[in-house]
């Protein structure tokens, strides 16, 4: 599949369409033009343009209605199955990490060590690029507007991620699909450390200091990561 996370980034990048994502992605349903339509007040041209485009980058996929019913047939649109992996489409990307990783780990502590640090600046640097593209000034920018950067951010990432605020200074979150699926099945610990590694770098680009704890992982058997932010 050919979608780049500047595709993808591109896509979500208008507030509207975004918001339509997370309505099909959290809808346990099939949603059509015309559920949009109502859902977002938008006449139905616009929310099917909306959905067209979320469906050319692949983070959509599209049925035609069969439910018998008369008149022009519809299309029901879900969450496409392909988006857990977007950030490595190819398998020679998923190749190239399963290696890289191995080679790291089997230099002992010194190599897991250097999978850490390189999964955070992998999120510092995503982070900082996305930052620089927005425009967005993160000394004069809301709480909630570094939140939804954060969120397009992780969801760009193939992810699909939840953020709650719980109160000052503390943060929900919750991530639904793993981007090193596949490679955290053969490495789970040191995986997860670097996943969580890079997401620390995410969080604290937009943030400043924080603590990322994690709770549940689904390596552990969960069914989502789970994760409290804390700034100081």
């Amino acid at each position: 599949m050919e979608c780049d996370a500047q595709k993808l980034t591109s896509a979500l990048a208008d507030p509207t369409r975004f918001s339509i994502y997370q309505y099909v992605a959290n809808s346990k349903d099939p949603i059509t033009v015309q559920d949009v339509a109502d859902h977002f007040s938008i006449h139905p041209n616009v929310a099917r343009l909306h959905l067209t485009k979320l469906e050319d980058v692949h983070l959509l996929t599209s049925v035609s209605d069969k439910s018998g019913k008369g008149g022009r047939p519809s299309r029901l649109y879900s969450l496409s199955d392909q988006v857990v992996s977007l950030q490595f489409p190819p398998r020679d990307y998923q190749l190239l990490a399963d290696i890289a990783i191995e080679t790291l780990l089997s230099l002992g502590e010194a190599g897991e060590t250097a999978l850490v640090n390189m999964g955070h600046r992998m999120g510092t640097e995503m982070a900082k690029r996305a930052v620089a593209k927005s425009g967005l000034n993160l000394a004069s920018a809301t709480m909630d507007e570094k939140l939804s950067h954060i969120e397009r951010l992780v969801v760009a990432q193939g992810l699909k991620p939840e953020i709650e605020p719980v109160s000052d200074g503390v943060l929900r979150f919750r991530v639904n699909n793993c981007t090193f699926s596949d490679t955290a099945k053969k490495f789970p610990r040191s995986v997860c450390h670097m996943h969580n590694a890079l997401l620390m770098g995410i969080f604290e680009t937009y943030l400043g200091n924080i603590v990322l704890r994690e709770d549940d992982s689904m390596i552990g058997g969960c069914s989502s990561c789970n994760y409290t932010v804390i700034q100081y």
